[in-house]
């Protein structure tokens, strides 16, 4: 099982915000900070706003912050918000239209749908306030990112063919 590009991204995105509570942050910075695309990251806060994650304002001191406190921000709840229905097989999907031979007797479906109860179990034990733990490595992590991104920019061009 793989998370969707758009879950990861929304929990990158309360990451980053969870280490900022102080302040507003922008689509822009956080795309920045994970080398994302700013797109991806318009259309996901848009749904953690909507969905009461994180306030979002715009303007000129607009930005994105946390809506609630980060150990009030379940990751289960997140995961299926980003998620919506997880359809490991076929006959998950569409009962009445699966075209699986064996799918009358076969275990396999129970067995899947204990192991996503599960997955969703672990995940609903924890909230973003768990994630934030390493928040010194991941502030260093960012502050480097940050630090290189504007060395590249400052460089001077080197003139082609000298």
């Amino acid at each position: 099982m793989q998370l969707k590009r758009y879950s990861d991204y929304s929990l990158r995105a309360l990451i980053y915000l969870g280490l900022h509570p102080d302040r507003r942050c922008t689509i822009r910075e956080i795309a920045d900070a994970y080398g994302i695309s700013q797109n991806h990251l318009m259309k996901l806060t848009h749904r953690l706003g909507q969905q009461g994650f994180i306030e979002t304002s715009r303007g000129r001191k607009g930005g994105l912050k946390l809506a609630r406190p980060a150990s009030e921000i379940g990751l289960g709840d997140v995961f299926r918000v980003t998620e919506g229905d997880v359809h490991l097989v076929e006959c998950f999907r569409d009962p009445a239209g699966n075209t699986c031979p064996i799918a009358g007797p076969c275990v396999l479906t129970n067995v899947l749908d204990s192991a996503l109860a599960a997955f969703i179990n672990v995940l609903d034990r924890h909230t973003l306030q768990d994630l934030l733990a390493p928040s010194q490595a991941l502030h260093a992590i960012f502050s480097a990112r940050r630090e290189s991104a504007n060395a590249a920019m400052t460089k001077p061009a080197i003139a082609a063919g000298c």
